[in-house]
């Protein structure tokens, strides 16, 4: 695989968005940014978090995704995130953090929390603008839009302090943005995102990290921060850690409208508003085959008017979590998580078969331990094994005769940070010409997909 680390004084981030940015703003790393970072930005954050970035006809899908783990202060070695024996720990660490702290953390960020369901393990929030996910020592904030998501790194440091804990591993990534001039303050360049970061350095020095570029920078890329701080522990079958993130772009028309609010049955006589939205969230998890996706895990669906849906699904420790937007010329699905499984190819295949995206990202971060544990993965495997082949819908196989659609990935690229992080990203576009070697593909894997 191709190992790519880009320093982050090389990286030009104004090439965001790639061919599909005009050219006047597609000047050098050194350029003004289009949004002056206010005087006392890097003093202090407050709850406003910046103004508010008017509607530009277009919206952002793709999440900024931040991870921190804590630790006790003054301990030798961090906690086990996830204990194994089964025991409640809603009255643990970060989980001791009540309704009225988690919104604070949320207003940083532009966002609000509009559900929540929970196990023995994690409380996981469904947001106006995607998820976020509370385990006794980790937190994952994801959100999409503009949002101000890094605003709210100094009030978690300073939460968790009031908690006795400290910080232990910071992670925050995302990829190249459609639609960067729409972004505020911190979120303009990758450039600007480190030098907020690292300005919080004097509240917290573990926040002492690298940023690391994946990917052509012409095209879709994926920006990452890590700064790793851990003692690990010497259950390292526990410590093991992964995260897969599947970005799908032009889905499937057909399927996109099934995330249409008005497409259901509303203002039915007695139903409350409330009544409504939970039946037609339950419907378009249903009527789109995302209830197959997390069989026995605890689903928390929304849907949106006039359009969109998010949902996070928990299954003991692992969360997975779907978040949609089906604007005909910008449509988005993302499907994210973090679940321990040997292959994950039947997984991926069953996210691409519901949502027939034209092309599609995905990336995964893991721990080394957590790597050579995945036993099937399309983003180290080379040819027919680099490749996704999923049933066509049927419109397309009574028209063409085709009867699978396959995706090749086009793009690969890997690096390991800190002491042992690998992160990896890939693209993946669907084959759109009807070839010899699309019909041996149908035939040689058309029995591997149920």
């Amino acid at each position: 695989m191709e190992n790519l680390s880009i320093n982050i004084g090389s990286d030009d981030s104004s090439n965001e968005g790639g061919h599909n940015i005009p050219s006047e703003i597609r000047g050098g790393p050194f350029e003004p940014q289009p949004q002056a970072a206010p005087d006392d930005c890097f003093a202090s954050d407050d709850d406003v978090s910046g103004d508010i970035r008017e509607y530009t006809g277009v919206f952002e899908g793709p999440e900024k995704t931040l991870e921190v783990c804590f630790r006790k202060m003054d301990s030798e070695a961090p906690p086990v995130l996830t204990p194994t024996d089964g025991r409640d720990t809603r009255h643990t660490g970060l989980r001791r953090l009540s309704r009225d702290d988690l919104s604070r953390i949320c207003a940083r960020a532009r966002c609000t929390i509009l559900s929540c369901v929970s196990n023995n393990y994690v409380d996981a929030y469904v947001l106006s603008e995607s998820s976020l996910f509370v385990y006794p020592y980790m937190l994952v904030l994801k959100t999409c839009g503009t949002t101000t998501l890094l605003r709210c790194i100094a009030l978690l440091i300073d939460m968790g302090r009031k908690l006795g804990l400290e910080i232990d591993w910071v992670g925050y990534s995302r990829k190249n943005f459609n639609f960067p001039g729409d972004q505020a303050f911190p979120h303009q360049s990758f450039h600007q995102e480190l030098d907020y970061l690292y300005s919080h350095r004097n509240l917290c020095d573990r926040l002492d990290g690298s940023g690391y570029t994946l990917g052509p920078v012409t095209s879709d890329h994926w920006f990452v921060f890590v700064a790793d701080h851990t003692i690990r522990s010497k259950s390292l079958e526990i410590d093991t850690d992964r995260v897969l993130n599947i970005m799908m772009f032009d889905i499937d028309e057909d399927v996109a409208s099934l995330f249409y609010y008005d497409n259901y049955a509303i203002g039915i006589e007695g139903e409350s508003k409330e009544e409504e939205t939970k039946r037609i969230s339950k419907e378009q998890t249903n009527k789109s085959g995302i209830d197959a996706l997390c069989p026995g895990a605890i689903i928390d669906p929304r849907a949106f008017e006039p359009c969109g849906y998010s949902m996070n699904a928990i299954l003991f420790r692992s969360y997975s979590t779907i978040h949609i937007t089906p604007e005909s010329g910008s449509s988005y699905v993302s499907f994210e998580t973090n679940q321990k499984v040997a292959s994950y190819k039947s997984l991926i295949s069953n996210v691409i078969r519901t949502f027939r995206p034209k092309r599609f990202v995905m990336t995964l971060m893991a721990d080394d331990l957590g790597l050579r544990q995945i036993h099937e993965n399309p983003l180290t495997g080379s040819g027919p094994d680099s490749k996704i082949v999923v049933p066509a819908p049927r419109s397309v196989s009574d028209a063409t005769g085709v009867k699978q659609m396959m995706y090749k990935r086009s793009t690969c690229a890997s690096i390991k940070v800190e002491e042992d992080c690998c992160c990896m990203m890939g693209n993946w576009v669907l084959q759109t010409d009807i070839s010899p070697e699309q019909i041996r593909a149908n035939k040689a894997r058309g029995m591997t997909l149920g």
